[in-house]
């Protein structure tokens, strides 16, 4: 699987409040959650956002708070993946669950500006920024995590496995 789009670029311990403001947890409606996804963390977000643009980040993305409301506005708001040094280890959790791609890559974080276009091949873990040239690399995601992203999160997932088995 490939994922391209153009980056936002954030730096280090962007908090779940950064991604979707406490004032809008009444709802977990995904549609609601994508119309203020960085809404107070980046004012220029929501009127610039191109569906499969791509967030990459410093360290310690996603603190804070261990509720899925932010991988959801992420995901809703149709960024197609987020690259970061490192994940708070729930966001990285939660990220899952939902089906929203993640990766850590340090170099990458570091190097990759606002505005640069990249290509990630999630099955050989390979980033390359096609605005420099430049390639990085990252673990690959494991297959079945690859799958439980494909089918749209954890819930998803187990539910086509629940009945390919009633199938039977």
């Amino acid at each position: 699987m490939e994922i391209k789009g153009r980056v936002w670029k954030y730096g280090s311990d962007v908090d779940t409040d950064a991604i979707i403001p406490a004032r809008y947890l009444n709802t977990s409606d995904p549609e609601e959650l994508a119309r203020h996804c960085m809404e107070d963390a980046d004012p220029a977000f929501p009127a610039g956002f191109r569906a499969g643009d791509i967030f990459v980040a410093g360290k310690n993305f996603g603190c804070g708070s261990s509720r899925e409301h932010a991988p959801i506005a992420i995901k809703a708001a149709g960024v197609s993946c987020v690259i970061a040094r490192t994940f708070a280890r729930i966001f990285y959790r939660n990220a899952f669950n939902i089906g929203l791609p993640i990766f850590e890559s340090p170099e990458a974080a570091e190097d990759i500006h606002e505005g640069d276009e990249v290509l990630v091949d999630v099955d050989s873990g390979v980033i390359n920024n096609l605005t420099t040239g430049k390639t990085y690399r990252f673990a690959p995601v494991p297959p079945f995590m690859q799958q439980i992203i494909a089918a749209g999160g954890l819930i998803n997932y187990v539910a086509n496995k629940l009945d390919v088995r009633s199938e039977k």
